[in-house]
């Protein structure tokens, strides 16, 4: 439904500004277009960050499913680095698709599309990171593991 909310809104973005251009406030330099599509836009963005909340918990149940069946055990490392990974591709469609989207705002529309695509690179970033340290530990718990293993049978050698 949020989704649903976000397109009518972001259509009202769309058709609303234009007419109503000629239009001034009264007491501000700016005309009512430019109030209507942002106050719209900002509605569109709020009903866009309720809908990704909710793609984020059906992502969660989608990423348990596949872990499952990758035959992934039930540690919580290898599912978070899943799970990462799965936001960093939903991060990545999403600023996909949302660009052209903004680029359509004219002069504002480049500023947002440029700060959309770096928060977008920020996060993913910060999911890589979250990933390698993830991957990091394994490795290494598995590595001090062998190396214990190798240990005792150089012990029982001696």
């Amino acid at each position: 439904m949020s989704l649903v909310m976000a397109v009518i809104f972001f259509i009202i973005v769309v058709f609303v500004p234009d007419i109503v251009k000629e239009i001034g406030l009264p007491g501000l330099t700016i005309n009512a277009d430019f109030v209507v599509a942002s106050i719209a836009m900002l509605i569109t963005a709020i009903f866009l960050i309720r809908a990704l909340a909710d793609a984020v918990a059906l992502a969660d149940i989608v990423t348990n499913i596949i872990v499952k069946r990758l035959g992934i055990k039930e540690e919580r490392p290898p599912r978070r680095a899943a799970r990462d990974l799965l936001y960093i591709v939903i991060i990545i469609l999403i600023v996909t698709a949302l660009s052209p989207v903004l680029a359509t705002l004219g002069n504002v529309g480049e500023l947002l599309t440029t700060i959309t695509t770096l928060i977008g690179l920020g996060l993913i970033v910060i999911l890589i990171y979250d990933m390698g340290r993830i991957l990091y530990r394994i490795i290494e718990q598995r590595a001090e593991s062998m190396a214990d293993r190798l240990a005792q049978m150089a012990d029982r050698d001696e």
